[in-house]
């Protein structure tokens, strides 16, 4: 019964993935698909976790999850900074110029 739940989860966490997906592809802005990025990559974390459940072996599987999410999490930082020092980020509505996005 519990594995019918972990799997449906599982489910549930790929199709979030999959409109995290659009994001990305479709964002407006660089800030819309770096968010989607992370937003991938915890789900993806979490997806691993389940699959670790799944297959009685939680241990490997949370290791392989922890690596996963710093790498995720060192990965924003970077395309963050990256955008910030190129100044191709642009702060400011498109529908009122004067005023910044926070």
């Amino acid at each position: 019964m519990m594995e019918r739940i972990f799997l449906a989860c599982g489910i549930a966490l790929l199709l979030l993935i999959g409109l995290c997906l659009i994001r990305v592809i479709a964002g407006p802005t660089v800030l819309d698909r770096i968010l989607g990025g992370n937003v991938i990559g915890t789900k993806t974390t979490v997806l691993l976790l389940i699959i670790g459940v799944l297959f009685d072996d939680v241990g490997m599987f949370v290791d392989i999850a922890i690596a996963y999410a710093l790498l995720n999490f060192i990965a924003t930082l970077g395309a963050a900074k990256y955008f910030l020092r190129r100044k191709a980020v642009h702060l400011v509505h498109e529908d009122h110029p004067g005023r910044e996005i926070r």
